[in-house]
């Protein structure tokens, strides 16, 4: 990877070195997270590869502890995820072309949309978490191209059981994301 990729990598292991308070690392993460997506001269061609039929979530780094790790979503044209939760917080900076993120909240036991729909561009950083907002819709903007955006939870992301929803209902199917670039 490059000095720019390690240089992340760095920062936000001190950042979750320096404490464990959601508070005090989100804004050192999405710092970090700026300044890594601020150029796109970093990321290698082999993790930016779009496949026509889901999108991709390569991995890119995950700490040795297991306190945060580090993905690369390669979204195709047309291509979305089912409405879900991360279960721990999430820094994500958009590095190129375009997404629609719509969040939501349960009402209920039920998603219901929450906000108007959120469009990220290169260079914007967001962050989800339980406490400030974790369920969202994501999708690639851009109806002829890829998009990629570089996620950092805090957590293996891959190997957590999280949650998906439908809309309209009170049901929630658990899945393990596991990584596009990983075998299980």
């Amino acid at each position: 990877m490059s000095d720019r990729f390690e240089q992340f990598i760095a920062e936000v292991t001190s950042a979750v070195s320096g404490s464990n308070d959601e508070s005090v690392v989100l804004p050192q993460v999405r710092a970090a997270m700026a300044r890594l997506v601020a150029k796109d001269d970093w990321l290698p061609a082999d993790k930016a590869q779009a496949d026509p039929q889901r999108y991709q979530q390569n991995l890119l780094h995950c700490d040795a502890g297991g306190r945060f790790s580090v993905v690369c979503f390669v979204w195709g044209p047309g291509q979305q995820t089912p409405i879900h939760d991360h279960l721990m917080w999430g820094v994500i900076g958009m590095l190129r072309g375009a997404e629609i993120c719509i969040p939501y909240r349960l009402v209920d036991g039920k998603p219901e949309r929450h906000g108007d729909e959120i469009h990220i561009r290169p260079g914007d950083v967001g962050a989800v978490s339980p406490t400030i907002g974790d369920i969202h819709q994501v999708r690639n903007a851009l109806p002829d191209r890829p998009s990629i955006s570089i996620h950092c939870y805090g957590g293996d992301i891959g190997k957590v059981e999280r949650h998906s929803f439908t809309a309209g209902s009170r049901t929630a199917e658990r899945f393990v994301s596991g990584y596009s670039n990983v075998a299980s």
